[in-house]
């Protein structure tokens, strides 16, 4: 359970952020996300298929930058 601890003079917007935060750290907000919507199992297939693709485009172009500054230094 997650609690957020309210001094006697702490502004309740400021509890608020806190709460907002502890909850984005615990991945509740995504959890929330998902299972706002139903998915079939082919799509949920699809979409990790994609976010793949999406993460290894990514590391190659990550590993392309590095390998370009380490040329550049010699």
């Amino acid at each position: 359970m997650i609690s957020i601890k309210i001094g006697y003079n702490q502004d309740p917007n400021r509890a608020m952020q806190q709460l907002k935060k502890t909850l984005i750290n615990e991945g509740l907000f995504i959890e929330l996300k998902k299972r706002k919507h139903f998915l079939k199992p082919s799509a949920k297939k699809k979409l990790k298929r994609e976010d793949a693709a999406k993460q290894r485009t990514k590391t190659r172009i990550e590993t392309i930058r590095k390998a370009e500054q380490e040329d550049s230094k010699w």
